[in-house]
């Protein structure tokens, strides 16, 4: 449920977009979907978040991921 993993996810910078239903971290540039995060485990969670993102790319963790415009107007509604 979102709510038990919201302290985990706002520990490790991440901030909520309520339209989007997803976290989302700038400087980590990882953005994670309600689902994803309803679907896997604390553990799990936590193993995405400890992993560096080198790729220069947002990692986007979403089922299913969303379409490239969709990605592109989250990214924009953040500052992405």
């Amino acid at each position: 449920m979102k709510a038990a993993k919201d302290p985990i996810l706002r520990a490790a910078g991440y901030a909520y977009n309520f339209d989007r239903l997803a976290y989302y971290n700038r400087s980590a540039k990882k953005a994670f979907s309600v689902e994803w995060v309803e679907d896997h485990t604390d553990k799990e969670l936590r193993e995405e978040l400890s992993k560096t993102n080198n790729s220069g790319e947002w990692l986007v963790y979403a089922e299913p991921q969303p379409s490239e415009r969709v990605k592109r107007e989250f990214l924009a509604e953040i500052g992405g």
